[in-house]
């Protein structure tokens, strides 16, 4: 991001359940910087950014191009948190910190449950979660140093990871007003 940044670009992912919404909202509470969240699934619905409705997996297909084209000047000033269940589709460049929340996958399953997902949605959801497939996204995506992977299974970890990413936040704004 350049050094005109109002503030960072958060890219925060997981498996759907993982806490992505709750915790991008409480840093935008709490950031010291002003924060803008971008729900990108809801974008892509409310938006058309999408290819097709997939009945089977009640799920749309977004339109990766077009959502790019469109986040892309809204991103480019920076103070975004981008929060959707993949982060290949974004841009190297364009993130300054990429969050991969966890959870472990029986605790998962019951979330989804309570959303009302399909059976096979559940399953398929557990087993990304099982093999790691967003993290790994992330750590083939983007630099190492700037992917980290949190916990989020509890209030407790919720707490923490919030205080994590506003220390993040504070050191972040520091370096761009030391020109670091």
């Amino acid at each position: 991001m350049s050094v005109e940044a109002s503030g960072p670009v958060i890219i925060i992912t997981g498996t759907p359940g993982t806490g992505k919404s709750t915790h991008a909202q409480r840093l935008v509470e709490e950031s010291p910087v002003p924060l803008q969240h971008i729900n990108v699934g809801d974008w892509v619905k409310e938006k058309g950014w999408y290819e097709e409705f997939d009945n089977e997996w009640q799920s749309y297909t977004a339109d990766e191009d077009k959502l790019i084209d469109e986040l892309e000047p809204i991103v480019a000033g920076g103070g975004v948190i981008l929060d959707w269940h993949t982060c290949d589709a974004f841009p190297e460049r364009w993130a300054d910190l990429v969050v991969v929340l966890r959870c472990d996958h029986s605790q998962l399953w019951k979330r989804l449950e309570k959303r009302n997902y399909p059976l096979k949605k559940i399953q398929e959801n557990n087993e990304a979660e099982i093999m790691q497939v967003v993290l790994e996204e992330a750590r083939e995506s983007y630099p190492p140093e700037i992917v980290v992977e949190l916990k989020s299974e509890s209030a407790e970890d919720l707490e923490a990871n919030i205080a994590r990413i506003v220390d993040w936040i504070v050191v972040w704004k520091k370096e761009r007003a030391s020109g670091a």
